[in-house]
């Protein structure tokens, strides 16, 4: 079993009080937020009364797809920069809704690939710099690499992942479970890191591919016994396995990998999507994903500002 570390609704709450007023220092006044069904966002902010709350009006559904109508929202408000507090799915969800969203992904402390490490209040105070047009959005953010998912055949929707996209002939749909050696088929990553865990740290262990790189990398399995290379690596926190690689190889970006049914689609981790037999879908790593935001060149820009000197 993998041991994965949990976060508690009031850590994520204090999270999100840093953030606030963090930015709020910068000079943000007006925050657009969403209803959660553990009312974090309230927790966070009733005893602030220097802040303007604009709630967007959804329905929940206690899904991603929360997450995913509230991001749209954002979208069409115009919002200057999101913050996404939470893991890889959490930001795929986001970036569902708004294909080059401006993110400061912050991490909550789980297996994570794509949020950043970095001090909240630290994180709130660049988004407030962007705000208020201290700095340029363009001038501090680069698009990242995602895996776009594009089906053969009409009538299907596209997909993206942000980090690994992984075919397995496996029966369960979700997250909870860990991947079976023995059912992993293929899988395209965006970066391969070898300080990471998961697909994208495993990857990194055998050919590391970083984030600023060009193209992705293509592994795929086969049974230890009959593979040349085995690489042993974490695919979940605290646990690891033997997986053997019958090819990997560097994707130039826009690449095409065809992948066909019947087999399930994981995205960043979660299984999310079945291809029945005669069902085929392409793979191609394009940086064409989400802008994320250096929040040190923010700072460094609004420390040389004089932003904080009185």
């Amino acid at each position: 079993m993998a041991a994965a570390g949990s976060v508690t609704v009031e850590d994520k709450a204090n999270v999100v009080r840093r953030v606030v007023r963090g930015a709020s220092e910068a000079g943000a006044r007006h925050f657009m937020v969403h209803h959660d069904s553990h009312r974090i966002i309230r927790r966070a902010t009733e005893t602030m009364r220097d802040v303007e709350l604009s709630w967007i009006d959804m329905d929940l559904t206690f899904t991603e797809e929360d997450t995913v109508t509230a991001v749209a929202a954002m979208r069409v408000a115009d919002c200057a920069v999101v913050v996404v507090i939470g893991g890889d799915g959490t930001n795929r969800a986001a970036a569902r809704a708004w294909p080059d969203l401006p993110v400061v992904p912050l991490s909550t402390g789980t297996n994570n690939a794509f949020p950043i490490m970095v001090e909240a209040t630290v994180a709130g105070a660049a988004c407030g710099h962007l705000a208020t047009g201290r700095c340029r959005l363009d001038d501090v953010a680069r698009m990242v690499k995602v895996v776009r998912v594009t089906p053969r055949g009409a009538g299907l929707p596209d997909d993206l992942a942000l980090v690994d996209a992984v075919a397995v002939d496996d029966p369960y749909v979700g997250s909870f479970e860990l991947f079976d050696p023995a059912t992993l088929r293929v899988a395209v990553v965006t970066r391969a890191e070898p300080t990471a865990v998961g697909f994208a740290g495993v990857a990194g262990l055998v050919e590391p591919v970083g984030p600023d790189d060009e193209g992705g990398l293509l592994l795929r399995f086969g049974p230890v016994a009959d593979c040349d290379r085995v690489v042993r690596g974490p695919t979940a926190p605290g646990h690891y396995d033997d997986l053997g690689l019958a090819e990997v190889r560097r994707l130039a970006e826009g690449e095409e990998v065809v992948v066909s049914g019947p087999l399930l689609l994981a995205f960043d981790g979660e299984r999310k999507r079945r291809l029945v037999a005669g069902e085929e879908v392409m793979l191609a790593v394009r940086r064409d994903g989400p802008r994320v935001v250096d929040v040190a060149a923010v700072m460094s820009r609004a420390a040389a500002d004089g932003a904080y000197l009185r």
